[in-house]
């Protein structure tokens, strides 16, 4: 063979090789076999985006608090439940399921609670239950609502028999299956803050002669929206709002929950404001302050008050953290209360629960 020859084989012997290592796969470099790192690029996986879950659409919705529904409920009268608020007497119970409270001071600087429920079935124990004030009562009416009280003032009986309105009486009326005293409650607190009744009670033994259902005409004509109203606004995270000397009412923006939360001074005292059934801290999505005439009756021995409810009047509007100025109307008592913006259209309120101060034109509310 000649040197030539061997020449050419050696040369073919080496291309192949060659061509042979370049066809193997890559070895991971970092396992100690030696191999050689391939040329090829990496193949790289395309996760599509998840498109988030489209909001339920619901063909009804609650209209104290804007709220979807399966179920149409609009056309049912709510309950409104008179509570009582002396420090003694707390917690209430049943309140985190109220769709709207509204407090107004009382004789002696108290005050007491109204708890609107659209739907009161499976709230379960309400209380303590406390007697009947007309101011109360002209709001309820404005509901169109079931009212529930123990005893009265001669106003309220004058209000609730004058206005034909649908009540339950646990004190002059034959209502005492519906009710019982807590003996926990009586020991603390005495026999006439110890009233309680549950939602199942009254479902259960409610008068046929009461009538369930509203008139076909009528509406509460509040609106919700989840957008923030247009028109001038305040950032704003707490307000205060005295009623009295007795009582104060403190709410603090939760920006996490986007819920108002309640404190009480109540007495010299801060305390939150907690559902005994629960006994979680209550939260609204919205909190009005609402402008009238408070004053005592002349004459009354007992100091009672007479509240103005019906007309108009300025008001504030607390929703997502900001402050709207407000105007409040209504044009009677058979009429829910209206609340507009500052060119006199309906304002609307954040979808969820209101609390409702009533205060003297005089109340150094304030806020920041």
């Amino acid at each position: 063979m000649t040197v030539k020859r061997m020449g050419a084989l050696l040369l073919a012997a080496a291309l192949s090789a060659a061509l042979t290592s370049c066809g193997k796969p890559a070895e991971d470099p970092g396992s100690g076999s030696g191999g050689e790192i391939s040329s090829q690029e990496p193949s790289v996986s395309v996760i599509a985006p998840i498109d988030p879950e489209p909001e339920p659409v619901y063909p009804y919705h609650n209209p104290l608090t804007g709220e979807g529904l399966e179920e149409d409920i609009s056309g049912q009268r709510p309950f409104a439940v008179m509570l009582n608020n002396l420090s003694k007497a707390l917690p209430q119970l049943g309140v985190s399921q109220a769709d709207v409270i509204y407090e107004i001071v009382a004789e002696g600087g108290i005050t007491r609670m109204l708890a609107v429920f659209q739907d009161i079935e499976g709230v379960g124990d309400l209380g303590s239950v406390r007697s009947a004030r007309d101011y109360y009562v002209s709001l309820a009416c404005g509901h169109d609502a079931i009212y529930v009280h123990a005893g009265g003032s001669p106003q309220a009986y004058d209000a609730l028999q004058g206005w034909g309105m649908s009540y339950i009486d646990f004190v002059n009326g034959p209502y005492g299956d519906m009710c019982w005293r807590d003996p926990g409650r009586r020991k603390t607190a005495g026999l006439e803050h110890s009233l309680l009744t549950s939602s199942e009670k009254m479902l259960d033994q409610l008068p046929k002669r009461i009538e369930r259902e509203h008139d076909q005409d009528f509406q509460v004509g509040w609106s919700f929206s989840k957008e923030a109203p247009a028109g001038d606004q305040q950032h704003v995270t707490w307000l205060t709002v005295p009623f009295s000397h007795y009582k104060t009412g403190h709410f603090t923006y939760n920006s996490d929950s986007g819920l108002y939360m309640v404190e009480q001074h109540i007495n010299g005292k801060d305390i939150p404001y907690v559902d005994g059934s629960t006994g979680q801290e209550v939260g609204f999505r919205n909190v009005l302050v609402l402008y009238t005439d408070v004053a005592q009756i002349n004459g009354d021995s007992a100091g009672r008050m007479k509240v103005r409810t019906t007309g108009n009047g300025e008001g504030l509007l607390l929703r997502d953290g900001m402050l709207y100025e407000i105007t409040w109307q209504r044009d009677s008592r058979n009429d829910c209360l209206s609340f507009l913006d500052q060119s006199g259209a309906p304002v609307s309120l954040g979808v969820g629960t209101s609390y409702i101060n009533l205060v003297d034109t005089s109340a150094e509310v304030s806020w920041g």
